[in-house]
């Protein structure tokens, strides 16, 4: 017997299960989305993370890495226990087909597992939905939990899409907009802490900008 996972985020780059063939494709009528809270790895219940689900979109492909485990029943559960908590976020095991690079027509493997999570806040107390660009960018540049902090899963993702080759446009637009957020903050705290400098000079200090600088600089 023999298990597929396909992995669309983190487990791409990070399966941390053991495995015998790993193979590069995608699935069909399918699409990553940023609408899963993580409250106990890279967020907190008080400032959760975003992280990605897979959502139907007719039409669309997902490309990832499937994951083929061998070796009898006694692997399958272990590969599975793991995933299962490290998923946890995730209520729901789909069954999908799964084609490789060679052949976009004819699926490489079927029946393949895909974590999902249900897109429903009614019903899945981690689904958080859709958000526009700036707020999703917002959240993820100031979530951190446990595991690390939410922007380092977004970058990593980036560098694994293009790894593999296929790169996503909408990826590349968060992490942008993303560092332009991480940005804005350092700017503001660098001016924070050159008012608060300020308002212990003398209100005759005569320094010059290197010298005030360099003055911030030191009481960092």
């Amino acid at each position: 017997m023999v298990l597929w996972v396909f992995g669309y985020g983190s487990l791409v780059w990070n399966p941390g299960f053991e495995f015998d063939e790993s193979v590069i494709g995608f699935i069909k009528d399918h699409k990553r989305a940023f609408t899963v809270a993580c409250i106990d790895h890279r967020g907190t219940p008080e400032n959760p993370a975003r992280t990605l689900n897979l959502e139907r979109s007719e039409g669309s492909i997902c490309w990832g890495v499937a994951y083929c485990i061998k070796g009898g029943s006694e692997k399958e559960r272990d590969a599975m226990k793991y995933l299962e908590k490290r998923e946890c976020e995730y209520d729901l095991k789909a069954h999908v087909d799964f084609y490789s690079e060679e052949n976009p027509l004819k699926p490489a493997v079927t029946d393949v597992i895909v974590f999902i999570s249900t897109p429903d806040k009614e019903v899945n107390k981690y689904y958080l939905g859709p958000a526009p660009v700036e707020e999703m960018a917002r959240q993820i540049a100031t979530a951190s939990g446990p595991c690390g902090n939410s922007r380092d899963y977004l970058f990593s993702l980036q560098k694994a899409l293009f790894a593999i080759g296929h790169e996503e446009e909408e990826v590349i637009e968060l992490a942008k907009e993303v560092r332009r957020v991480m940005a804005a903050m350092q700017e503001m705290k660098v001016l924070g802490v050159q008012m608060a400098l300020r308002a212990h000079l003398p209100a005759a200090s005569c320094l010059s900008p290197i010298a005030e600088t360099a003055a911030v600089m030191d009481s960092r």
